[in-house]
Order: C-alpha cells, then structure tokens, then sequence
C-alpha cells in the first residue's frame, strides 16, 4: 500500500476528498453515471475517511463484540449529472460521531478548467450496530479518532 499513499484520498481540514474517474461501467445507456452509483462513490468517501483517521471497518467487526456501521437514512439532491471520464471528487464531512450515531455531509463535486462544479449532496445518519441489528455505543477507539475532524459542514 506504500506505493499508493492517495488510494484512499486525503483529509483536508476537517473534509476528506476522495478523487474517482468515472468509467463505462458506471454509466447507463445515455453515457451519463446510473442514479446508484453516486451511492458507492458517497460509501468509498465515508470508508475511506474512517481508514485515514484510524477507523478499520475490519477491525471493528472482528473484534470481541462484533460492531459495523448501518446507514438508516439518507437526504439526497441529484443536483447535475455526471458522464464517462468526469473526473470527480467525493466530499465529506462528518459532522456527529457519538451514542450509536455517524453523522455525515456529502458533496460529489466536478472538476473541469473552471472551480469545481456541486453535482450531487447528501446528509447521511448511521448507526452503530451488532450482529443481530441492535444499536450499540460507537466504540471510544473510533470515536477518539474520528474526535479531531467532527464539526459542522460547511459544504
């Protein structure tokens, strides 16, 4: 992994951005990117932030009390769509880490010759869970780490 030390983007600040290029594959008939893929790139930004603040999905979930994090509800604008080879950014920014709840602020931007360009944003709310589904107090090793970078967006 040493080799790619921006696979999982960089924190700037309290946000983390997370560079994706938009590929066919993510696109439907009319070239532009299918709805639920703005989903997975939004899900790689918030994975990603926890992996370079010190929050291992894996290491939650293989733990002595098996946690994982469950979105329970999501606010979404399709503000503009995106097309095969965009080059897009992926924002966030949490914004409540405590309790049973992650709370975050997303914007996937455009970037092009001119300022980056807002395509798509959402207001994200998880919950800590168990295995059987039932909340459970975020961890203090992920809330500790997530600490420095929880705050109001901006965005």
């Amino acid at each position: 992994m040493s080799g790619w030390p921006d696979i999982a983007g960089r924190i700037e600040g309290r946000t983390h951005i997370l560079p994706i290029r938009v590929y066919y594959e993510d696109t439907d008939f009319s070239g532009i990117v299918y709805h639920a893929n703005y989903l997975r790139f939004a899900e790689r930004g918030r994975s990603d932030f926890l992996r370079v603040a010190g929050v291992s999905h894996t290491e939650l979930f293989d733990g002595d009390d098996p946690l994982a994090f469950a979105i329970h509800r999501m606010e979404i604008d399709f503000v503009k769509p995106a097309r095969i080879d965009d080059m897009l950014e992926v924002h966030t920014r949490y914004t409540r880490a405590g309790g049973a709840r992650l709370e975050a602020k997303q914007v996937i931007y455009r970037l092009g010759e001119d300022a980056p360009e807002p395509i798509w944003r959402a207001l994200v709310f998880a919950a800590v869970i168990d295995t059987k589904g039932r909340p459970r107090r975020m961890p203090t090793i992920a809330r500790d780490a997530l600490a420095a970078y929880v705050g109001p967006g901006d965005e």
